[in-house]
């Protein structure tokens, strides 16, 4: 990653990068809440799922290129690559953050 990212951000990102579903999760906040493709996925019993599903299935991995704060959320643009359709696509990830961990997260 050539960016510097806050923490939980980078955390998530450098465990994508990885492939790694544990080290995405331990980034999320317990009681976190995912927005993506018009779902949602509350806590962790239902993130870890989505993660298996929309990106390691997938080896979908982002590349952040810019990030700014906007509104208290952390608005990170880039392109995720992987074994689907299209790739590469340009993506944004909109995190809250919250007590040192991704509260809440929506992929745009």
């Amino acid at each position: 990653m050539s960016i510097k990212l806050p923490r939980p951000v980078a955390d998530y990102v450098e465990a994508n990068a990885r492939l790694d579903v544990d080290g995405m999760l331990a980034a999320f906040a317990a009681d976190a809440v995912v927005k993506d493709e018009a779902r949602e996925h509350n806590g962790h019993a239902e993130i870890k799922p989505w993660i298996q599903s929309a990106t390691i299935a997938a080896r979908a991995i982002f590349t952040p290129t810019s990030w700014r704060e906007t509104d208290g959320a952390v608005i990170v643009e880039g392109t995720t690559a992987g074994d689907f359709p299209g790739s590469p696509l340009p993506f944004a990830f909109r995190f809250q953050l919250s007590g040192g961990a991704i509260s809440a997260l929506e992929i745009v």
